[in-house]
């Protein structure tokens, strides 16, 4: 299947992102934890070349731990400022206040010796559609400040928020790129619900999901559905999880689509347990 999903309004949304950055000190930009490459806009490093960044790793609850620990230190490696996430939760708000100060010192300094007091860091937040920008802002900010929503394509439009005196961030829509070079992108960014998923076979991704889950995650599955992954094909094992969730069709035939959706749903909501889909390629190559 080619996965592909670049509306109309991205590229405005894109166009305007290019004439506010001008204004910008900081760019936050939210990866999700489980894909941080994959969920990552290549066309935001040109964006945001000559300011200070900071990679948000969002979703780290829902993804391995020990992977979270290596993507990390790649970004660290890269030059960014780092910190792990769940955008839901207030616990890194502190930390994050204290990052985006530390990382607009050399402007504040500027600032002072130019005899200009308190103003303020502007911070542009982005990222791909559906990886919690808006949750972030809301619980950074303490209050419903932007639209948040579990599917694609919430923000449609920019809106400044004040975090405090010394904060202020600029909320963009979630823009994808015209077109994944790599198909192992855009299937991982479907698997996460960054595609619109009315756009793509479902039964398919889930199959594609399992044959990753018993060769990366052996037990995940078994765990959770109490099947068996023993030399089985994928289609056996979506079979075998509709008939344990009593997923069937009128005359008792077992329901593959349902327990697609079932699969896919337990996997974007943490219930198969902490999932990393990718790590960095160097550690690809060490092992």
């Amino acid at each position: 299947m080619n996965y592909q999903w670049y509306p109309g309004h991205m590229t405005k949304a894109k166009r305007q992102m290019q004439e506010d950055i001008k204004l910008i000190d900081l760019v936050i930009e939210l990866v999700d934890a489980r894909i941080p490459l994959s969920s990552r806009n290549p066309d935001i490093d040109e964006l945001g070349k000559n300011k200070a960044r900071l990679i948000l790793l969002n979703k780290a609850d829902l993804a391995d731990e020990k992977k979270n620990r290596l993507w990390r230190d790649y970004f660290k490696n890269q030059g960014f400022y780092v910190i792990e996430l769940d955008a839901r939760k207030h616990t890194a708000m502190k930390s994050i206040q204290e990052t985006i100060l530390d990382s607009c010192k050399e402007k504040i300094e500027r600032d002072k010796k130019r005899g200009i007091k308190n103003r303020p860091i502007r911070a542009m937040v982005v990222g791909i559609p559906n990886v919690g920008k808006s949750t972030f802002i809301n619980s950074f900010a303490g209050k419903a400040c932007a639209k948040t929503g579990n599917k694609p394509g919430v923000t449609k439009g920019k809106q400044w928020i004040k975090i405090n005196k010394s904060v202020e961030l600029l909320d963009t829509p979630g823009i994808l790129w015209p077109k994944f070079d790599d198909q192992e992108v855009g299937l991982r960014l479907a698997w996460i619900g960054s595609l619109n998923d009315n756009n793509i076979d479902t039964e398919e991704l889930a199959l594609e999901l399992i044959s990753f889950l018993v060769k990366e995650y052996p037990g995940a599955l078994s765990g959770r559905y109490g099947v068996s992954e023993d030399r089985k094909q994928t289609i056996e094992i979506l079979g075998e999880i509709a008939e344990k969730r009593s997923l069937l069709r009128t005359g008792g035939e077992i329901d593959r689509t349902r327990a697609a959706a079932l699969l896919m749903d337990e996997f974007r909501s943490g219930r198969l347990g902490r999932i990393t889909l990718e790590v960095p390629q160097e550690e690809q190559s060490n092992g």
